[in-house]
């Protein structure tokens, strides 16, 4: 059976999701001894980088299903898992998955009295560490015990004892993943066995794209699109290998090891990309770069394209050309997978935080604060409809039903489109500032067109606050290229490359170190405590 047959077969079964691709995988009897998943560090007797085989997987993870049986956990169980690796975070999913069990995934970077009142409020029935997250956890309550360690789940385990496969329903929840954490405490993210699954299906009629049938995951292991990447290339019969840790310099090194067609990731990844030389990595493997989550800054972008190769036809036939592709969207935790999309190459022009137009299985609008379509140009908050759509906030009804307005889920995303139907993205809710006369300042747009306009800064960060009173100001804090002058004044420079009313409340323009720049678990900037931090330093002067 070839690989489009296995996609074909898997995409027209109702009864696969997100929670029994593997099984549903084992039970084709096609593929079972080809590499498929590849883990950065040691698992049971796999060495780090040794692939395994889906059959190698699917004992792997029956044993560890087969221990956490013996635990007492039973189908509906809400289980923390709270670890470094990625190996860790995918084994337990698969293997609470396959007893219908809710693993709720937790980033390694969350401190340990937050991850705590995480927890807590899960109601979780056990927790599953690592020892170095365990002794972070020790001197708080998360109000659930800890159970083994998670790294040694399948020691002395017996695979054949787990139980058989539990029977998801399409609405039956089988993952929490929570919401990067960058305005406070994150927000617990339901999904279900249909949604996790529903662009998977969608991806599975269409061609497969160049690059895809090797990738490596620069994807936070914890995050909603790991889950995502690992069922589509379960699905698919794609290899991919999983990184526990997304520094620009471990991706590099990673591609230059391994040797990927494809890398996915989020913005803040290719963003410590542009901080290398990547004319002096080995990065020719590299056709595709695939971006969800925020959307990338078109300087960044560029730089990515500009590297690896790609096949194309010419007159002679199939050939390999210089340069790679990036496709960027936009998608959230929420949103359970990107909503949109656009490719870009060399030669391509769409930029300005374009996004692209929606997938096909997307019905989006751009809202007033009445809830009412505006029209081509009009900036507004994103609302979207899609069966990718989480069931909502773990334990949290109030959240859950105040971002829904008509049907639709509101991204917290201030957007326009064009009248061609492609979508823009200009910033946060939380973070575009009024100042006043129908004006606002967007600072993620307003840092798209510095970038853009300043070729020595690598990256750039607007905070924008209120100076003691009505007036709003805003300081642009800029990161440099190393052979840039950090001396030299650029404020000239960037507010030209700003709106006029953005530009006439700039207040200062400012060189800072990365250890200035607060980021969240999943890499965003925290602009929130970016603010109170910089204010304090700011009337420290």
């Amino acid at each position: 059976m070839s690989t489009r047959n296995i996609r074909a077969l898997l995409a027209a079964d109702p009864d696969v999701g997100a929670g029994n691709v593997l099984t549903s995988r084992i039970a084709l009897g096609i593929g079972l001894d080809e590499p498929l998943l590849t883990f950065d560090t040691p698992v049971d007797d796999h060495a780090a980088w040794e692939p395994f085989t889906l059959r190698e997987l699917d004992r792997a993870v029956r044993a560890r299903a087969a221990a956490l049986h013996a635990l007492g956990i039973v189908p509906r169980d809400p289980v923390a898992v709270y670890a470094t690796d990625a190996a860790d975070h995918v084994l337990a999913f698969l293997a609470l998955a396959r007893l219908g069990a809710i693993p709720a995934l937790l980033n390694p970077n969350v401190p340990g009295g937050r991850a705590a009142r995480y927890i807590a409020r899960l109601n979780a029935v056990g927790i599953l560490a690592d020892p170095a997250r365990a002794a972070m956890l020790a001197e708080h309550d998360p109000g659930a015990p800890l159970l083994p360690a998670v790294g040694t789940l399948a020691v002395g385990a017996d695979p054949d004892a787990a139980p058989e496969p539990y029977r998801h329903w399409s609405e039956d929840p089988v993952a929490i993943t929570h919401s990067s954490g960058t305005t406070g405490m994150p927000k617990a993210v339901v999904h279900s066995h249909a949604s996790l699954f529903a662009a998977i299906r969608h991806r599975l009629a269409l061609p497969r794209p160049q690059g895809s049938e090797r990738m490596l995951s620069a994807l936070p292991a914890p995050h909603a699109a790991t889950l995502i990447a690992v069922n589509l290339a379960m699905s698919a019969n794609a290899e991919i290998a999983l990184l526990s840790r997304q520094s620009g310099a471990g991706v590099l090194d990673a591609i230059e090891s391994w040797a990927p067609r494809g890398v996915i990731g989020f913005a803040a990844t290719w963003a410590e990309l542009a901080h290398h030389q990547l004319s002096d990595r080995q990065l020719d493997s590299v056709a595709l770069w695939w971006n969800t989550g925020d959307c990338a800054h078109e300087t960044h972008i560029r730089r990515l394209i500009a590297a690896g190769s790609r096949e194309t036809v010419t007159r002679q036939g199939r050939a390999r050309i210089p340069g790679s592709l990036f496709v960027d969207g936009l998608g959230s935790t929420e949103m359970g997978h990107s909503h949109f999309f656009i490719s870009h190459g060399p030669g391509t022009e769409r930029y300005g935080r374009c996004v692209g137009r929606p997938h096909a299985f997307v019905d989006c609008a751009v809202l007033a604060p009445d809830g009412s379509a505006l029209g081509p140009g009009e900036v507004g908050e994103l609302g979207t409809r899609s069966p990718t759509l989480a069931l909502g906030y773990w334990n949290d009804s109030a959240t859950t039903f105040r971002t829904r307005v008509r049907g639709y889920f509101l991204t917290g995303d201030l957007m326009y489109r064009d009248e061609e139907g492609y979508y823009y993205h200009v910033d946060r809710a939380v973070d575009s500032v009024d100042l006043g006369g129908g004006r606002r300042l967007f600072t993620a747009m307003s840092e798209e067109r510095v970038l853009a306009a300043c070729p020595d800064v690598l990256d750039c960060t607007v905070v924008a606050f209120r100076d003691g009173g009505e007036r709003v100001v805003a300081d642009v804090l800029l990161q440099l290229d190393p052979g840039a002058d950090p001396e030299a004044d650029r404020t000239k420079e960037v507010t030209a490359a700003l709106d006029p009313h953005t530009a006439a409340v700039v207040r200062e323009v400012l060189v800072v170190s990365e250890d200035r720049i607060p980021l969240g678990p999943t890499g965003k900037v925290r602009k929130v405590l970016l603010r109170e931090r910089h204010l304090a330093a700011v009337a420290a002067r």
